[in-house]
């Protein structure tokens, strides 16, 4: 969409009806840095709850989904941390997805409790415009890349394919019929949990059309997260898991690798390794039960930082 008089004669059933078919191709982008300062992040007290409003937007000037998907992985083993974006984001073969389908492949407890933490972690990054932030309230008024969980792209695939008959269907991202996002955080066995998150009812994020036009225009391009050059190459990516599983025969990590790509001051705890011998590696299929895609992003992360 590149004019905002079409943006305007598309709100409504027919840019639903592309939303949806949009949804279920589900093309790929990867991931910008955790310190990008275009990107927002709610915060959470002490407690672990947290409140904001926000508002889904379109898809940017020029483009033609109003969000894009990612695959990562972020997991520690006696060489070192392995924080890299999945290249089956961009349709390639990822060396870690291969290694974790053959270890899945022994069939035994231990080597699936492995797999099961270095699983690629999924993720949606979309253009929001923050409504309140009572938190950092200096960002309430801006246009901002939130990026989310499964759990949170489910709130919105819910709102454009409800259950009941009595629901009507609700396009999230539109100016015009979409709504204000209610996004409550709560600490749920140790996980942040965004079961009470919920939209408000339906109506134009203003009532002035030239101020949405401002605000679509300062939306930031989602299709750059597609951009092969954020990715390493294959290779980078096995020698890197050679090095952080200590596979193939690698040497003892030195503490400069141990440091490695997170900065801690001490070596990792010790974490169960893979066997040694490996099956073949075996591109993995869409319905294995180890990537299931159910871990949230931004709970992983705090995860991370908190080890």
């Amino acid at each position: 969409m590149s004019d905002f008089s079409s943006l305007k004669k598309s709100s409504g059933a027919s840019s639903l009806s592309n939303l949806q078919n949009s949804v279920e191709k589900l093309a790929t982008p990867s991931s910008k840095p955790q310190d990008d300062e275009r990107m927002w992040r709610p915060e959470v007290d002490k407690a672990g709850n947290g409140f904001a409003v926000i508002r889904f937007l379109p898809a940017p000037v020029g483009e033609d989904v109003p969000f894009v998907r990612t695959f990562d992985h972020a997991f520690k083993g006696d060489g070192g941390w392995l924080i890299d974006g999945c290249l089956t984001s961009v349709g390639e073969k990822c060396p870690v997805c291969e290694h974790n389908s053959a270890l899945w492949g022994t069939g035994t407890k231990e080597n699936q409790e492995i797999v099961r933490k270095q699983k690629r972690k999924l993720s949606f990054t979309s253009n929001i415009y923050v409504v309140k932030d009572p938190a950092h309230p200096e960002n309430e008024g801006k246009v901002m890349l939130f990026k989310y969980g499964k759990k949170i792209f489910d709130k919105l695939n819910a709102a454009m394919n409800p259950e009941f008959e009595d629901e009507s269907p609700l396009n999230p991202f539109d100016l015009w019929t979409g709504a204000n996002f209610k996004l409550k955080i709560r600490k749920v066995d140790g996980y942040q949990n965004y079961d009470k998150s919920e939209f408000e009812g339906q109506a134009p994020l203003s009532a002035d059309d030239d101020e949405m036009e401002k605000i679509w225009k300062r939306e930031y391009p989602l299709v750059a997260f597609l951009d092969r050059k954020n990715f390493k190459s294959y290779s980078d990516i096995k020698n890197r898991l050679n090095k952080v599983l200590m596979l193939e025969g690698t040497s003892a990590p030195s503490q400069h690798d141990r440091d490695d790509q997170w900065g801690s001051e001490e070596a990792p705890p010790p974490r169960a390794v893979a066997p040694k011998a490996i099956p073949k590696a075996a591109t993995p299929k869409a319905d294995v039960p180890w990537d299931d895609q159910e871990d949230d992003d931004m709970a992983m992360f705090q995860r991370l930082a908190n080890e």
